[in-house]
């Protein structure tokens, strides 16, 4: 007999019918507990339902989940109502639920925390015992898969930030039986060599069952009893493990570990940075002022220049000169003018002037000026100043009858 060849759509929509004719399948109750719980912004609900053993996946659609009167969340027990089905692109098996109803809080919830009290008691958690995260961490020790994205994460954030930090990877299990036991190996490797500033544990996000290795007893004291401070960076934001409560710091994620190791380096660069914006402006201001003050400084120096002074007092002295030279001619024009009359009226007056009209001067021995004959007749010798010179005369008179003729 030969059998036909199937394509793989072929063979996903058969079992899709076969199952979705299947009465039980279609009408099933199924109770268990609630893992990966995801709201979809559209408002459907994926998670899983399991049990110690197995797990299978399941949905409800906004238009039945609408109708819960409680919030699901990881770790409840539950009852759903609903149908199973193929999902034909990828063949997995799907619950696809109509109700569901509350009944229980999970078994590895009550495992969690029951746990978290015990060490709460034994002071595991205390934060008087918790160590101080290095803020210039020089190596950073990771115990982590080495092929997980966590460890790529954690690498490239540091280096980015800060090319200076070593990265030291111990690669461990995170997930399964024996991760616990890889993961306090990885610790003990860092404790015992003192190699490291501080050290990450961690893992991506996933189920509850995923993160199980990090709800461990006896990593929780391998972590207390650590000599070199530890950062738990187990899942998503809000995942939260007993390693976190035991760890010196928790991080959200491996990224935020990352940056939390690699802050103070970057600090150190934004306050560099910072420094050197505020030097550069005191500097530049400086040097305005200084400027500012030199051109002052140098308004005043030529002001008071030697040069320019004997300049000025050139310029004055020239101006003094000028208005002196000004003045004295001013003077002298005025003193020549008043000279010239004085010189007018003393020719006007001048006797040698009327003596060229023909009038002449008669002087005695003393040469008092004779103005009559009554003078005349009392004087013997007398001089006699005409125009073109004088001349001495003795007078002799014999009688005063002949005077007055």
């Amino acid at each position: 007999m030969k059998l036909k060849t199937l394509t793989v759509t072929e063979v996903n929509e058969y079992l899709k019918k076969t199952i979705d004719n299947n009465f039980i399948l279609n009408n099933i109750l199924l109770k268990g507990e609630i893992s990966n719980f995801k709201l979809h912004s559209k408002g459907h609900i994926y998670f899983s339902l399991k049990d110690k053993e197995s797990k299978i996946n399941c949905i409800m659609f906004k238009s039945d989940a609408v109708n819960l009167n409680f919030i699901p969340k990881d770790g409840m027990d539950v009852e759903v109502k609903g149908r199973i089905s193929i999902y034909i692109q990828d063949g997995s098996l799907k619950l696809y639920c109509s109700s569901m109803r509350e009944i229980g809080v999970g078994e590895l919830f009550e495992e969690f925390n029951a746990l978290k009290k015990e060490l709460e008691r034994e002071r595991v958690f205390d934060t008087f015992f918790k160590r101080k995260i290095p803020k210039y961490p020089k190596r950073v020790g990771v115990v982590t898969s080495p092929t997980g994205a966590a460890i790529r994460d954690i690498i490239t954030i540091i280096k980015r930030r800060s090319k200076g930090i070593d990265i030291v990877l111990y690669p461990s299990l995170v997930q399964g039986v024996d991760a616990p036991k890889t993961i306090i190996e990885g610790i003990n490797y860092f404790n015992k060599r003192n190699s490291v500033d501080v050290i990450i544990i961690g893992r991506g996000g996933g189920s509850i069952e995923e993160l199980w290795a990090f709800n461990d007893r006896d990593l929780a004291y391998e972590i207390f009893n650590s000599k070199i401070p530890i950062i738990s960076a187990v899942g998503h934001e809000t995942n939260f493990s007993i390693s976190d409560y035991a760890s010196d710091l928790r991080a959200a994620t491996p990224s935020a570990a990352a940056e939390i190791v690699s802050a103070g380096i970057e600090e150190i660069n934004i306050k560099l940075d910072h420094y050197r914006k505020i030097l550069y402006k005191n500097i530049t201001d400086d040097i305005k002022y200084k400027k500012e003050a030199l051109d002052s400084l140098n308004k005043i120096l030529k002001s008071n220049n030697p040069e320019k002074l004997l300049s000025n007092e050139k310029s004055i002295l020239e101006q003094l000169n000028h208005r002196m030279n000004t003045k004295i001619y001013s003077l002298v024009e005025e003193n020549k003018e008043k000279v010239s009359k004085l010189n007018h009226i003393l020719m006007t007056l001048n006797p040698l002037n009327v003596l060229s009209r023909g009038y002449s001067i008669i002087l005695d021995e003393g040469n008092d000026i004779l103005n009559s004959i009554e003078e005349l007749e009392k004087k013997d010798n007398i001089t006699i100043f005409m125009k073109d010179g004088n001349i001495n005369i003795d007078i002799k008179i014999k009688d005063k009858e002949k005077r007055n003729g």
